[in-house]
């Protein structure tokens, strides 16, 4: 725990950047009946029942110190798609950088194992080089600040029905770009030291 915060406490670095990913997914579903829209005095009103249209991933590549996030969908949770992800961050979103950064929980994905099942040896081991990582603990995912911005886009993006994968995509670039353009960002205030007094009960007893 106390190396997440440590991290978080870090000035910004361009040539370090700050990135914390997390992935979750999404059940593409429509409704098999029409909603009753709004009127004076009543909510809008939606049939329990839907069809399911299958599922997506989405990855969360969220820098907190920059106030931007991008999100990758991917149709399967698979290492290779994880791979591709870390290919995406460090070749696309940060080519100028000498390190990235990357905070993440332990997802049996989440490994540099995974670049090498999906590229050749001497591409994995480069995109490796390139990644400083920080696991965070077991059940302690709340550290994870990319978490905290899969809520945000849950609730602001993705609170009902969603049928398609573009429908998906369209909804997810849109929130992305005011996201960004509107430099919206975590506000992370817990530190070591708060760690230290309020959760002292997890320490071991010496």
């Amino acid at each position: 725990m106390e190396d997440i915060l440590d991290v978080y406490q870090r000035p910004a670095d361009p040539k370090r950047p700050l990135i914390c990913l997390d992935e979750t997914n999404r059940q593409l579903t429509e409704e098999t009946r029409a909603s009753l829209p709004v009127e004076p005095g009543k909510p809008k009103r939606v049939d329990y029942e839907y069809k399911r249209n299958g599922v997506m991933n989405l990855f969360m590549m969220f820098a907190p110190l920059e106030a931007r996030r991008h999100v990758r969908l991917s149709e399967r949770r698979t290492r290779v798609d994880f791979a591709v992800c870390i290919k995406e961050l460090v070749d696309i979103h940060y080519p100028e950088a000498d390190q990235i950064v990357l905070v993440m929980d332990n997802l049996n994905t989440h490994s540099v194992g995974s670049l090498y099942e999906a590229f050749t040896p001497a591409e994995a081991r480069r995109l490796a080089s390139k990644l400083e990582i920080h696991y965070t603990p077991k059940h302690g995912s709340w550290l994870n600040m990319a978490e905290i911005e899969i809520g945000v886009m849950s609730r602001q993006a993705l609170s009902d029905y969603v049928a398609t994968k573009e429908e998906l995509q369209t909804r997810i670039a849109a929130w992305q770009a005011d996201r960004n353009t509107t430099a919206s960002t975590v506000n992370w205030q817990f530190t070591t030291a708060d760690a230290r007094i309020r959760l002292r009960k997890l320490y071991p007893v010496i």
